[in-house]
């Protein structure tokens, strides 16, 4: 049988400093307190039968990936389709409206409902569902755990709740190693839960993440 159900797990905090929006450069690794964050979030379904462990290539998600392989015994399986989307802001110190002083970032924030700065909403929905679909099929039994971004996650809940995938990037529901729960119902998934397992920890963390 596939899997009873897939979790999307959101990395933990980036030791980032710099307030560098950090995209898919490479380096950045977790914060002490984002191995926190990964940990609780590994810890918080000890009581399920997770199975199968899948992760997106950057280190922030292999390395929030480790407390589920440690805790499960499972390997960490690399799919690139959970990657964080290319954003043309990656290196910079991205505030807004700040980064309207910056004419060469005109073009690039003229359409946010593709966006114009970086992969189209349409693309990370879709590669996003390829992965979560490959995971439900691959897993015989138990559960799936898929470590990927915010944004992508994002993608998936907005999509399965029916939402436009055009949204504000402040408000997003999201959080620091949070976990986004979906079945299977007939020829769709659906959402059955959210929690943040990490929820005490988050009113110290210094980078709370991307654009």
């Amino acid at each position: 049988m596939p899997a009873d159900l897939i979790h999307l797990v959101r990395h933990g905090e980036v030791h980032n400093p710099e307030g560098i929006l950090y995209g898919r450069i490479p380096g950045y690794h977790l914060s002490d307190l984002g191995h926190r964050m990964a940990d609780a979030a590994a810890e918080s379904l000890m009581g399920h039968h997770v199975t199968r462990l899948y992760a997106s290539p950057l280190q922030r998600t292999q390395e929030s990936a480790q407390p589920w392989a440690s805790r499960f015994g499972l390997e960490i399986e690399t799919d690139d389709r959970l990657v964080e989307p290319y954003n043309w802001f990656e290196g910079k110190r991205f505030t807004f409206p700040g980064a309207l002083r910056e004419a060469a970032a005109w073009p690039k924030l003229a359409n946010p409902f593709r966006p114009s700065w970086g992969e189209a909403f349409r693309s990370v929905k879709q590669r996003m569902f390829a992965a979560i679909e490959n995971a439900w099929v691959a897993t015989e039994n138990g559960e799936a755990v898929l470590v990927s971004h915010q944004m992508p996650i994002v993608m998936v809940a907005r999509s399965v709740a029916g939402r436009p995938l055009f949204h504000d990037p402040r408000r997003r529901r999201c959080t620091l190693s949070s976990i986004t729960t979906l079945r299977r119902e007939g020829d769709r998934f659906v959402e059955v839960s959210y929690r943040e397992p990490a929820k005490e920890l988050l009113t110290s963390a210094v980078d709370l993440g991307a654009v």
